[in-house]
């Protein structure tokens, strides 16, 4: 199997850190998400984004994915959480995805974020891909900082 979890990249974790990547909402930096077949072997230690594995350009899926709209940074409670709105949604898609990938394509080197297990096959045909982000809450957002 590809994707065996999901997982806040290891070198994005020292890269906030260092003021690697800016997720505010009008000055910030431009995120997207790739989408990934079962030949993917994405994990925390994946530092860029890589085109091994990823779904080719064809049923409406472009190849380096669809940049995903950051909201800026908030606290609940004392967790930072980030959100990405709305969800991302490929439009009369015709493909099969096992997960994907959040990077920073305003970064040199594409750094990866995240990588989003979806827990197997999704499939659309003519109809469409939706990836839901969940809640930016400090239990559930896709990026948080306890």
């Amino acid at each position: 199997m590809a994707f065996t979890g999901d997982f806040m990249c290891s070198s994005f974790k020292v890269e906030i850190l260092t003021a690697l990547h800016d997720f505010t909402t009008t000055t910030g930096d431009v995120f997207k998400m790739a989408l990934y077949d079962n030949t993917a072997t994405l994990t925390a230690a994946t530092t860029i984004y890589t085109t091994s594995g990823e779904l080719a350009s064809a049923g409406n899926y472009t190849t380096a994915g669809n940049v995903i709209a950051s909201v800026t940074p908030v606290l609940d409670g004392t967790t930072a959480v980030c959100d990405f709105s709305p969800d991302e949604v490929w439009s009369t898609a015709t493909f099969t995805a096992y997960g994907g990938l959040i990077y920073n394509d305003t970064h040199a080197s594409d750094a990866a974020v995240s990588v989003v297990d979806f827990g197997g096959a999704k499939t659309a045909t003519a109809g469409d891909f939706t990836v839901q982000f969940p809640a930016a809450a400090s239990a559930t957002a896709i990026i948080r900082i306890a």
